[in-house]
């Protein structure tokens, strides 16, 4: 059936737009007869869509009494999405810094040796790194216009950054490979002339 047809997210989106639609507070009981009449989700997952949605900071839960009663309203949505497209725009930057601090190295490391197959390959590299990030600058820009009601394409969105942030951290832990097992450098001298900080790693 259709109820039995939707995902995760799809709930978690419906959930939401009972929300920004009435801009009013529920009880989970509330909650539980609502969702199914109006927005197909069946009663007995209203409780995990609803704890989901508030783990992640888009609803609202205060006690009050015995009593939890959740909200949430388009207004902090918008600041919400302002403040990850922020976080996005300032990954993309670090990861721009850190991919030119590479190049230049490479670029030196070219100077006065003849070609090869490494370096190559690893100029291909850096030019698929270029593309992803010229990509993901353009999701970014996509979002920023976005209605704050959207919210599972931010989530995707969020996907796609942290996707591509990791696999430009899998490109640097391998351009520091291949330069230590190249030119014998170490470790710690490669991340002070790049710039690369001590906890640089993959976003979890």
């Amino acid at each position: 059936s259709k109820k039995k047809g939707l995902s995760a997210e799809e709930k978690r989106a419906r959930m939401m737009q009972i929300f920004f639609e009435t801009k009013d507070v529920f009880q989970l009981k509330d909650l539980e007869k609502i969702a199914p009449k109006e927005k197909g989700i069946t009663a007995m997952s209203v409780k995990e869509v609803l704890q989901s949605l508030v783990d992640d900071g888009m609803v609202d839960c205060e006690r009050i009494g015995t009593s939890n009663y959740y909200w949430a309203f388009p207004s902090k949505a918008l600041h919400a999405r302002k403040r990850k497209l922020e976080a996005l725009e300032s990954q993309l930057s670090e990861g721009s810094q850190k991919h030119a601090n590479l190049q230049k190295s490479i670029e030196k490391a070219k100077i006065g040796r003849h070609e090869t197959e490494e370096r190559t390959m690893l100029a291909k590299e850096l030019s698929s790194l270029r593309d992803q990030r010229e990509q993901l600058k353009a999701e970014v820009e996509k979002y920023k216009e976005c209605d704050p009601q959207v919210v599972e394409e931010m989530r995707q969105a969020n996907k796609v950054a942290k996707e591509a942030a990791n696999r430009w951290t899998d490109n640097i832990f391998a351009i520091k490979s291949w330069a230590k097992r190249k030119f014998g450098l170490e470790e710690n001298k490669i991340d002070k002339n790049f710039g690369i900080p001590e906890d640089f790693d993959y976003i979890d």
